[in-house]
């Protein structure tokens, strides 16, 4: 009986035994899942944080480029005025050329059909003189004409120049001058910084191409512009299957995509 008593007690206690293995088994994997989602639970508000403080400056951003747009409107309404003036100047200026041609025929008429040259060699002398000083004048007024045709085609480019920047504005487009490069890649957020802002032509909302080797091997959205810098967002599935984004890759103008893209984590080379 004792012996039967004795069994029944190791069952018991390999029984309890057991059950508390498995109890503290799960407590450790809770424990674990806990730490993952406060992990988790930080890194969401992280990013909430940053997407917040974009969201604040996006209106910083807006009137920026609305009185850059208001500027370059300016700009052109200017340099239209002044060509309207080097128009009215060249037309002027051809019409006393026009004027100083004909006087100039009217004096070699004149000569050609001169009797005896040496009874009218002081009147020659005075024709001489005039020619001379109508060619010298015809000349000068040459010279002043093909330098308002320079300064209209200088002002013409200038205007033009004015226009394309003012339409890469208006349509959401960085001017196609930009040339910069990766300053920092935040992967796990699917986004990167830029070394160059708005002074070089970066536009908020523009697409962006990434270059190395002369290839396009990712797309950027630019979500944040800054005098010196930008961020934008990783097009989402434009990542070359054989490439790694760089700090230091290249970043030149692209085509404006329909519609803002979501970011995408991806794999990165850590930065230097």
């Amino acid at each position: 009986m004792a012996n039967v008593f004795g069994i029944l007690t190791a069952i018991a206690l390999a029984l309890s035994a057991f059950v508390a293995f498995k109890n503290h088994a799960a407590y450790e994997k809770d424990l674990a899942e806990t730490a993952l989602r406060k992990t988790e639970l930080a890194a969401s508000e992280d990013r909430l944080a940053k997407d917040n403080k974009i969201l604040e400056e996006l209106p910083i951003e807006i009137d920026g480029v609305d009185a850059e747009v208001d500027k370059l409107t300016s700009d052109e309404s200017a340099q239209k005025k002044v060509n309207a003036d080097l128009t009215a100047q060249i037309e002027e200026k051809t019409k006393k050329i026009a004027s100083d041609k004909e006087q100039l025929d009217s004096i070699r008429e004149k000569t050609k059909n001169l009797g005896d040259v040496d009874q009218l060699a002081a009147k020659m002398r005075e024709m001489n003189a005039e020619i001379e000083e109508l060619k010298q004048s015809i000349t000068g007024n040459e010279a002043k004409l093909a330098n308002l045709i320079a300064q209209t085609a200088a002002t013409d480019a200038q205007i033009a120049d004015t226009k394309s920047k003012f339409e890469d504005f208006a349509g959401g487009r960085s001017l196609p001058s930009l040339n910069t490069r990766i300053r920092s890649i935040y992967p796990n957020w699917g986004f990167v910084t830029l070394a160059s802002g708005n002074n070089a032509g970066v536009v908020t909302n523009s697409t962006l191409n990434v270059v190395r080797n002369d290839q396009v091997i990712a797309k950027l959205l630019v979500t944040a512009v800054e005098s010196t810098t930008a961020s934008a967002s990783i097009v989402p599935d434009s990542l070359a299957s054989d490439a790694t984004l760089m700090v230091g890759d290249r970043v030149v103008p692209g085509l404006k995509e329909s519609k803002p893209a979501a970011t995408a984590p991806m794999t990165t080379l850590p930065a230097n």
